[in-house]
């Protein structure tokens, strides 16, 4: 995976201001849950195809940086009810 720090920090701190508690509201839909736990699965038994686990990575950045959002909204609320 190829990590670009800087770009995923601006994406959370713009989801994290919006509005912090739909960020911590926020959860994968059901369909995208159950894709990703058929790919790790599937990479566990039998291994992915070059596709696959382009998906399965980027199915990984995307959760890295809703939780680097949602870590900045908890502090946002935190600092807000101080």
């Amino acid at each position: 995976m190829v990590a670009y720090p800087n770009i995923y920090d601006s994406l959370a701190e713009l989801m994290a201001g919006m509005d912090p508690s739909k960020v911590l509201a926020f959860h994968a839909p059901q369909d995208v849950q159950t894709r990703v736990e058929f790919l790790l699965e599937k990479k566990e038994a039998q291994g992915l195809t070059e596709k696959e686990n382009d998906e399965l990575e980027h199915y990984f950045i995307l959760e890295h940086i809703v939780r680097l959002a949602k870590s900045r909204a908890r502090l946002r609320l935190s600092q807000h009810h101080a």
